[in-house]
């Protein structure tokens, strides 16, 4: 009964949900900026907004919208120039961003605090089997084909490029970069449009279990990163650790997936109530089942984490409920 009630809420939701264009911020009837709807925020935003919206509207008339973007750098933007009052981010994004390094070097933004962290966002290198040789990310390495490395200005695009680099592949030089979403990645590699694609999120990944759908195992494969390229990417990056994707996560998938991953968090304006912020953060764990009957991603939120890895300050509203709730002091 809970899990049909859940999806009605979601479908109804869903039905809500608009593009960037659209946006306007507002303190009561909030915009959540999540990624393409090929991936992981945008299911759990949207989880998220349906949350908001259900728990809070009668009583406190606030409400949620997610809406997809084309994530992680679109949504620092946003955070800045109030057409989202609350983005879900990749932590290498948030800690660059608000300290000026990488791509904000010199010109650092902090429009945004950290409301929770929330799931880790897991690298999934795939690739068409008959370019597969080592399984390890090295097979990137002179591949020569149209790779797609995600949509242009987008977290994913971010995070791609850093690890590549710090493994010593570059994408103008190793491959043909293409700027494709999650979907029209899968798409265009079940069409032999291109050879591979970089599709990071919580697991399941949409993209990644039509591909293994309708592909297949033996004709795509995630790439392992191997223990000295774990190695020399968590020394340039230390956000990155080892993570295994369990055999049977996605279809026909009969071993593990050796990759590694990175944390995400919600993070909101500075400039929202604190008040809205507190009630958010509240009737988030508060209703954490919820969450978890929407995307499996979820299932790795708990209050007892909620603070760690966090890249940015804390909006004083979450920080006055993690301090009710003893989590920081």
């Amino acid at each position: 009964m809970l899990k049909k009630i859940v999806t009605g809420f979601l479908c109804g939701l869903l039905a809500l949900s608009f593009g960037v264009g659209d946006a306007r911020a507002d303190d009561k009837n909030l915009i959540i900026a999540t990624a393409t709807t090929g991936g992981t925020y945008y299911p759990v935003g949207v989880a998220i907004g349906t949350v908001i919206s259900i728990k809070l509207a009668k009583d406190h008339k606030i409400t949620a919208t997610a809406i997809n973007s084309a994530g992680s750098g679109e949504n620092v933007q946003m955070l800045k120039n109030k057409e989202a009052d609350m983005a879900i981010l990749q932590a290498l994004f948030g800690q660059n961003a608000y300290n000026g390094l990488g791509p904000y070097e010199g010109k650092p933004v902090k429009d945004f605090r950290a409301v929770t962290m929330l799931w880790e966002n897991v690298e999934h290198f795939a690739l068409l089997g008959k370019y597969v040789n080592t399984g390890t990310m090295v097979d990137l390495k002179g591949l020569g084909q149209k790779f797609s490395i995600g949509k242009r200005g987008s977290g994913t695009e971010g995070s791609g490029r850093a690890i590549l680099a710090a493994l010593g592949i570059d994408p103008e030089k190793d491959m043909v970069p293409e700027y494709l979403g999650y979907s029209p990645s899968a798409s265009a590699m079940m069409d032999g449009r291109i050879v591979g694609a970089n599709l990071p999120a919580g697991p399941p990944v949409a993209a990644v279990t039509q591909l293994y759908a309708q592909v297949g195992p033996k004709n795509v494969r995630v790439l392992d990163f191997s223990d000295k390229e774990v190695e020399i990417l968590h020394k340039a990056y230390p956000i990155w650790t080892r993570y295994v994707v369990k055999a049977g996560t996605y279809p026909g998938q009969e071993k593990d997936i050796r990759t590694v991953a990175q944390p995400n968090f919600l993070a909101c304006r500075p400039d929202l109530p604190e008040e809205t912020v507190y009630l958010i953060t509240k009737t988030i764990f508060e209703n954490l089942p919820f969450l978890h009957n929407i995307h499996k991603a979820t299932m790795a939120m708990s209050l007892e984490r909620a603070t760690l890895g966090l890249p940015v300050p804390l909006h004083p509203g979450a920080e006055k409920y993690y301090r009710e709730k003893g989590i920081i002091k």
